[in-house]
């Protein structure tokens, strides 16, 4: 082989692999920026519902009461948590298989692979009085963190808890939860079933983000027919997991007068999920009538602008009864699961994104807690949404 041939396959490797290491370097930077751009939903649309009927068994265990779900890329499967507290089975959580690589989430689709008690750190189940699962995120490393929205109504109330757990089930760690949120029974804290319903880290893992139903008891009024409430979204540093950053999200007043007019209703927030690094997420609201049922609708909301509440210990002036001056988060709804896909809603209150789909689109899971009652069922939504930078 001549000096020359050599010299011209030495140039034209060398020209290769700059080329290769240029286009890896940009690509990475431009992940990055994107990660820490403003994304907005531009469109959406239903691939399928699945509903699963109540009484339905797992492994001796009945499947329902589905609160929050998270994907894990790394296996492909999903991971739901019950919010039995323990007066059917033991708490646990569920891994499901959710197929929609069709682009369509039809019958088949769906199958529970596992599940897997919650146990103490001394390795013992948590026992009814204990907990009230609600959420459940994932970190990169395959680490679980589960919220409990508390007992307020027992005597004496059950505090509200994040948790560190491993795979397995098994605790082996706590964050702490500022005293804001200790419900004292009457005055302090969250309210009883309206404490930490949702639980989600963003996708640098910077932030763990979790929320409150409703108003704190010294922070104002629930919701209520033509009541709105001011809900408070907490974000922890995950680097110390201390709580950093505190925002209000203004949930609607309940949709639906009931049947009878003084029977139960209620709306909260029960599910975020964000979008980006810059503070915009996706929030469902979800709201129940007796008579009229649920409506469900799901927003877009910003935390840009809005007031960082933090150091506010009450959100609420009891002798004008009014709130104090803050900026809420902005908030916009995308779409509502009744009039815009014709599906009768049942207690949705999970959320999660999926794989990305061969088009492109991010696809979008979202469940129910069928609250073990007979005249519900656990209901499984798929929607592909479309995820662009905001204009």
């Amino acid at each position: 082989m001549s000096s020359k041939f050599r010299s011209r396959r030495t140039l034209v490797l060398f020209l290769l692999l700059f080329t290769l290491l240029f286009a890896s370097l940009a690509a990475a930077q431009n992940s990055q920026t994107h990660g820490h751009e403003a994304q907005t939903v531009a469109s959406y649309e239903l691939l399928g519902e699945i509903t699963f009927p109540t009484g339905t068994l797992f492994q001796n265990t009945e499947v329902g009461g589905l609160s929050s779900i998270v994907y894990d890329a790394r296996t492909g499967l999903y991971y739901a948590i019950s919010d039995d507290r323990g007066d059917i089975n033991d708490p646990r959580y569920y891994t499901l298989h959710i197929d929609v690589s069709d682009s369509s989430l039809d019958a088949g689709d769906i199958s529970f692979v596992r599940v897997n008690t919650l146990l103490k750190e001394n390795g013992q189940p948590f026992v009814p009085a204990e907990i009230d699962p609600e959420g459940i995120a994932l970190t990169a490393r395959g680490t679980l963190f589960i919220s409990s929205e508390g007992i307020a109504s027992a005597s004496p109330p059950v505090d509200p808890f994040i948790k560190r757990f491993i795979r397995s089930g098994q605790q082996n760690g706590a964050l702490v939860i500022p005293d804001k949120y200790l419900p004292d029974g009457s005055a302090v804290g969250v309210r009883n079933n309206l404490g930490f319903e949702s639980l989600v880290f963003t996708p640098d893992q910077k932030y763990l983000v979790t929320a409150a139903e409703s108003a704190l008891a010294q922070d104002g009024p629930a919701s209520d027919l033509g009541q709105e409430s001011l809900a408070r979204i907490l974000l922890y540093d995950f680097a110390t997991q201390q709580p950093v950053h505190e925002f209000v999200y203004v949930v609607g007043p309940v949709p639906e007068e009931p049947v009878p007019a003084d029977a139960f209703r209620v709306n909260g927030l029960v599910e975020l999920l964000p979008l980006d690094n810059s503070g915009t997420f996706l929030a469902m609201e979800r709201g129940f009538s007796v008579g009229a049922g649920n409506t469900v609708g799901v927003y877009e909301i910003s935390l840009a602008g809005a007031t960082d509440v933090l150091g506010y210990d009450d959100l609420y002036d009891e002798g004008t009864g009014t709130a104090v001056p803050f900026t809420p988060v902005s908030k916009q709804l995308i779409f509502d699961i009744e009039s815009d896909f014709g599906l009768v809603a049942d207690n949705l209150e999970g959320m999660t994104f999926g794989p990305t789909l061969p088009d492109g689109r991010q696809l979008l899971i979202i469940v129910s807690d069928n609250n073990f009652a007979a005249t519900q069922f656990t209901q499984f939504i798929a929607v592909a949404v479309e995820v662009m930078p905001s204009p």
